[in-house]
């Protein structure tokens, strides 16, 4: 998550020996601490996202803490205010509390009560105003990075192809995982360039029965078969100017794939139950989670059909591929989720985020979603997901760092087959220690290097 905020506090009480002791006991504490006698001392210091924690008697000469309080409200509601009050003053700071103070200290307090209270006070600022800053970064962020997050190499060229390609028609082929983002990128692609102001038309060729995929995409005509009791504008005529988005489009039947090739190569079509050809000016975005090559090799999907739509590719990495965007991701989904159920954006504590980064996500982005949805719902315990990556169950925060260091080296070792000479590089690591780690975390050289092509 975000980096950590030294939440400071300003102290105001007119009694010396208590200014000096409880000042003395904060910075004891680490606490970067600023005394005053008098609210009037102090109040043009108090602006709205102050990062400190205010600490103030309720009996003061001139403005009580009390008024104060109000006072502060109306700049900065979140900005914590402990009350400190005597013995016949709880009622009075009880009630101070209900009108939104953050807690109060009832005199003569320990070192330790006041330390803890503040503690609490500044653990909760340092979280409002990391929220507040995300949501100002995420507010922030334009075009293509608004849609596509991750400050990744991999995803800096995924960024860069998308803008290159989005001013052509050219048709392109998206290749990932499941959950990679594909529809996004298709919709990136689509709203960056001069056919956004055209219909962004999705189709899962893979959600519908064989009998429905060429209506969804010609159309058809009254009476053109049983049950077409009206016109219906297919697919590719309604993405006439804009983009037409195929996901899944191996899973496309051989016999429209015929059909739809014609309809590529003769940029027309016909609608079931008619003869007259209608012009269209589509673009083909497609998406499949298989290698259409190999597919055609296979006579699993028309090489011709293939080459056709093989114009340009785009090829989404997994998100284990990519941990160091996770913590970014999970900030992004936790704001949005926050918003969206209008909760607080709670904090990963530091087990979660090496369980974050150890994890293998098999469902990629949209999994890694659905745990900050399940996170900020409060739904889930310590541990946030099943399993950590290759199936080994989590222990302390050493044992979980480990496994974020052995699951980069098994990616690392994956990408390059196995050649330790080359881990080494990328990781920058001496081979000797590559080695040494290897056989600590049990990672055989012969598994990636017989997967070689």
């Amino acid at each position: 998550m975000a980096e950590r905020v030294d939440v400071q506090v300003i102290l105001v009480e007119d009694d010396e020996d208590v200014r000096v002791g409880s000042t003395q006991a904060l910075q004891l504490a680490g606490f970067c601490v600023h005394p005053f006698r008098s609210v009037e001392d102090v109040r043009p210091k108090i602006v709205s996202g102050l990062c400190a924690v205010v600490l103030s008697d309720v009996k003061l000469p001139g403005t009580s803490g009390v008024s104060w309080l109000q006072e502060i409200q109306s700049i900065d509601q979140d900005l914590p205010v402990i009350l400190v009050t005597g013995h016949g003053d709880i009622a009075m700071a009880v009630q101070a509390m209900r009108d939104g103070a953050y807690d109060f200290l009832a005199k003569p307090f320990s070192a330790d009560h006041l330390v803890a209270v503040v503690r609490r006070a500044a653990d909760k600022r340092r979280l409002t105003l990391q929220v507040d800053a995300l949501r100002t970064q995420l507010l922030n962020r334009q075009g293509i990075e608004s849609m596509l997050i991750g400050k990744s190499a991999t995803m800096e060229r995924v960024r860069s192809l998308i803008l290159t390609l989005a001013g052509t028609s050219a048709d392109v082929v998206i290749y990932g995982e499941t959950g990679t983002g594909k529809e996004v990128v298709a919709r990136c692609l689509h709203a960056h360039g001069e056919r956004r102001h055209g219909n962004f038309v999705p189709l899962n060729c893979g959600g519908l029965p064989e009998t429905l995929v060429e209506s969804e995409l010609f159309g058809h005509e009254i009476g053109s078969f049983t049950g077409a009791t009206r016109t219906q504008i297919g697919k590719i005529e309604h993405a006439h100017g804009g983009t037409l988005f195929l996901d899944e489009i191996e899973s496309m039947p051989l016999s429209v794939q015929v059909k739809f090739l014609r309809a590529l190569q003769e940029r027309s079509i016909e609608r079931i139950g008619a003869n007259k050809p209608i012009p269209v000016d589509t673009r083909v975005i497609a998406a499949s989670k298989e290698n259409l090559l190999a597919l055609s090799d296979a006579q699993r999907f028309r090489a011709d059909l293939y080459y056709r739509l093989g114009v340009a590719f785009i090829e989404l990495p997994a998100l284990r591929t990519r941990r160091e965007d996770i913590p970014l991701l999970f900030e992004h989904f936790t704001l949005a989720a926050a918003t969206r159920y209008r909760r607080t954006a709670p904090m990963l504590t530091g087990t979660q985020s090496a369980e974050l980064m150890g994890y293998a996500w098999p469902g990629n982005v949209r999994e890694l979603r659905n745990v900050a949805d399940r996170f900020v719902l409060g739904l889930l315990g310590e541990r946030l997901t099943a399993m950590t990556i290759d199936g080994h169950d989590g222990g302390g925060l050493p044992e979980r760092m480990e496994q974020i260091e052995r699951a980069i080296i098994k990616d690392e070792m994956r990408r390059h087959q196995g050649d330790v000479g080359l881990v080494a590089l990328a990781l920058g690591l001496p081979k000797p220690t590559l080695y040494d780690k290897l056989r600590r975390f049990k990672v055989a050289m012969d598994e990636f290097r017989s997967k070689q092509v």
